[in-house]
């Protein structure tokens, strides 16, 4: 009897297992970068694909860099109309593209950098609400909506000061959306300065839970991401005055800090890799650089890279190695834990989206609209290149073994999946 008694228990832990691994599998990709920001997905994937092989081309309303999330057979993700800025929080079928739902909300028409959009901001979503932010100079708002595009709270966290727009990310952890709120300490005469803060809320409530004050200097669009070090959960955060620092998710209070990493604006988001910590700094006229810090009370800047380093796309990282994507068309690939650098290769175009990686393959699309594919090794090799038919500022998402890549105005799906 007691045999099989725990031949049934192995039976359904077994099941239990398989189920939350194909769950687990099913929704990788539910904020910036799918789990956790580190833009790694298993699943394997073509080196080149003609529109012959897309799965779906749609037409969205507007245009916008704001990357697709998925929940089992949804994508979410915004656009705007860049006359009026009225900005769309739209719901897609994954199976064939078919809009699901559009919410429409008229906005502020305002300044934008050259390279913004009014609709910039990644959602997160959990099982049970989609998390949306964008702004104008007047308000700043933070919504969530039910899968069936319900509003279920919405919030207006105050000002924002930017000559470049809004373009932060929401995260989450536990029972809380996290949303960096980095504004511009310097804007130009007459503009009052930004408040900056980091800012956690109930997920289903919107209610605020904890907000930190940070240095405001430069506005920052890196978005976190929880990092485990002795054991404890730390929401690892860039940005100009604060550096790479570190903070307790749940309550906010700040834990440590490298203050000194950055001297120019942080947009592309912090990894991990090799023990150490990553971030990007830089401007458009240059300087960029990177920064490798051991992590901990006794934070330290382990390493930098000066050449060719990554001001917008975020680095990525697998097996030990990393992957610098330079905005004007050269990746090198280091050693994380030493920063040797293996190669380094220009593959030629612009780019504002960050890498992902499928497989043994990393995916980056070009500003002129290109699905560029390198291979994630010790070794150069260039795999393919897709165009696209329009161009892009955004990150592909995967998940249920399709790729999802957001051009201006369109949504495009490839691969067979699962």
């Amino acid at each position: 009897m007691r045999q099989v008694l725990n031949q049934s228990r192995f039976a359904i832990g077994l099941a239990l297992g398989i189920f939350l691994t194909a769950t687990a599998t099913a929704q990788e990709w539910a904020r910036f970068r799918g789990v956790n920001g580190v833009g790694v997905s298993k699943t394997v994937l073509p080196a080149k694909f003609t529109p012959d092989q897309f799965n779906w081309n749609v037409k969205l309303p507007g245009i916008g860099h704001s990357c697709p999330v998925l929940w089992g057979d949804k994508v979410f993700l915004l656009s705007a109309d860049p006359e009026d800025a009225t900005r769309y929080v739209l719901c897609i079928s994954a199976k064939d593209g078919s809009e699901l739902w559009r919410k429409s909300f008229a906005s502020e028409k305002h300044h934008l950098h050259a390279r913004s959009s009014f609709a910039s901001c990644t959602p997160a979503v959990d099982a049970d609400l989609v998390y949306v932010a964008w702004s104008t100079p007047a308000e700043t708002l933070f919504k969530a909506f039910d899968h069936d595009g319900n509003e279920k709270w919405s919030l207006d966290l105050g000002t924002w000061t930017s000559q470049h727009g809004f373009g932060t990310s929401p995260i989450l952890y536990k029972d809380l959306v996290i949303l960096s709120n980095q504004q511009q300490g310097d804007p130009p005469k007459g503009v009052v300065p930004g408040k900056s803060r980091m800012m956690a809320f109930e997920r289903k409530t919107g209610k605020e839970v904890w907000v930190t004050d940070r240095d405001t200097r430069r506005v920052c669009y890196s978005v976190p991401f929880i990092h485990q070090i002795s054991g404890k959960d730390e929401l690892i955060c860039l940005s100009t005055g604060d550096g790479v620092y570190s903070l307790d998710p749940s309550t906010g209070k700040p834990l440590w800090s490298a203050k000194d990493a950055f001297s120019m604006r942080t947009v592309g988001s912090p990894i991990a890799a090799g023990g150490l910590i990553f971030g990007s700094t830089g401007s458009g006229k240059g300087g960029n650089y990177v920064v490798a810090v051991k992590p901990g009370p006794n934070a330290e800047i382990a390493y930098r890279i000066p050449t060719q380093a990554p001001y917008v796309p975020t680095i990525i990282a697998k097996d030990g190695l990393a992957f610098l994507w330079f905005d004007k068309g050269i990746v090198t690939c280091i050693e994380a834990k030493t920063g040797e650098v293996h190669w380094r290769e220009r593959i030629g175009g612009g780019f504002s989206g960050s890498p992902v990686i499928a497989g043994d393959k990393v995916y980056c699309v070009s500003e002129d609209g290109e699905l560029v594919v390198l291979a994630a090794s010790k070794e150069y090799a260039l795999l393919g290149r897709s165009p696209l038919g329009e161009a892009s500022r955004s990150t592909p998402a995967i998940a249920g073994g399709r790729m999802y890549l957001r051009t201006y105005s369109h949504l495009i799906s490839v691969g067979k999946g699962s």
